[in-house]
């Protein structure tokens, strides 16, 4: 049975406009029969998996995900003086080895789908050009098919990656199981989206002419204080990894720390919506993982809303362990709120 380390995370953030939607406005989602605030996991996962944080943790363990690896191959090709028509078809063998090439000629040697190449794999194409540089010559079969490797970066390992090629019987081996599932975080409470009347003015308008602004506008917003849940399959990982559980071990860390620090960018300069979370709950076990959401099924709207939502949501972990039994080996709390609890014990305990 595999090892799963599972996060229950309260976070509250300010007025702010963290996840926008296709108008604009802060993304939502009903739950419980009323509207929550929402932070869709395709946000989060963008905003942990590029920090800084996150980056500097796990340096030249990380992959990129990118449309535009051919043009990386397509410049070094014609900075080491290959002629542009055969810097072109080259890339285009080798781009083809990771995804489907773009038609449009106005997305030059670009895939049509993004592309998540591990770190190990660039290595491997960038070693392939310097040698057809040296050699002047385009690349054989096997080395166009030995571009790809199982061997896969932190990242990968953590969120997966699906390449679109077939092989056999439309499988793919380089494709990569994510050990890791996000939660779209939402709202402990109902909430309702306001709108900001702003404008902005000229600073070189005396006024004297035109006594109105430059630019006015409006701007979704709302407060919350949100729960996230985030379940790691450390057997997966390790697994993904080769075998490197010390490398596993920094990755739960890396994750760990990112989930409860950084925060989602939308708006910043707006809003400047930076928090810790105030709560983290973590559990580890070889039971089947839960969410606590449904902790949160009936709204909290209590004026120590905080305070509210930390215990309804330990009243639900009791009840589950209750009725189905313990549903974790080993937990331990940070609860910013209280004092309790500190981040260096926290990440200790995810990575034993």
């Amino acid at each position: 049975m595999s090892q799963f380390i599972q996060l229950h995370i309260l976070t509250s953030y300010a007025p702010s406009n963290l996840n926008r939607d296709d108008l604009g406005r802060p993304k939502t989602a009903i739950m419980g029969g009323f509207e929550r605030l929402r932070i869709s996991s395709q946000s989060l996962k963008r905003h942990w998996r590029t920090s800084e944080l996150f980056t500097n943790a796990l340096a030249e363990k990380i992959g990129v995900r990118t449309r535009e690896f051919g043009l990386i191959i397509y410049d070094e090709l014609i900075k080491g003086g290959i002629a542009e028509k055969d810097a072109q078809k080259w890339t285009e063998l080798m781009v083809k080895e990771y995804g489907t090439l773009d038609t449009d000629k106005k997305n030059f040697l670009k895939t049509k789908q993004l592309v998540h190449i591990s770190h190990l794999e660039k290595k491997i194409a960038f070693d392939l050009i310097k040698k057809l540089i040296d050699e002047k010559r385009e690349p054989t079969k096997k080395e166009l098919q030995n571009l790809k490797t199982i061997s896969t970066s932190v990242d990968i390992a953590l969120f997966g990656r699906m390449l679109t090629l077939k092989e056999g019987k439309n499988s793919s081996k380089y494709s990569i199981e994510a050990a890791c599932q996000v939660a779209h975080a939402i709202s402990v409470h109902s909430a309702v989206v306001e709108d900001d009347y702003f404008t902005a003015v000229d600073d070189l308008n005396d006024g004297k002419t035109d006594t109105g602004s430059a630019h006015i506008g409006e701007m979704g917003f709302a407060a919350a204080l949100f729960y996230s849940y985030i379940c790691i399959n450390k057997t997966q990982l390790i697994e993904s990894l080769e075998g490197n559980e010390e490398l596993a071990n920094k990755a739960i860390q890396a994750l760990t720390e990112v989930a409860i620090k950084v925060s989602p960018t939308g708006k910043q300069n707006s809003f400047a919506s930076r928090a810790y979370a105030s709560y983290v709950l973590a559990e580890k076990g070889s039971y089947q993982p839960r969410s606590l959401s449904v902790a949160f099924l009936k709204p909290i709207d209590d004026e120590e809303m905080e305070f509210s939502a930390i215990a309804a949501l330990n009243q639900r972990m009791e009840n589950f362990d209750k009725v189905y039994g313990a549903c974790a080996d080993s937990r331990y709390q940070l609860n910013a709120a209280t004092g309790e609890g500190s981040i260096s014990e926290l990440l200790q305990f995810v990575a034993e």
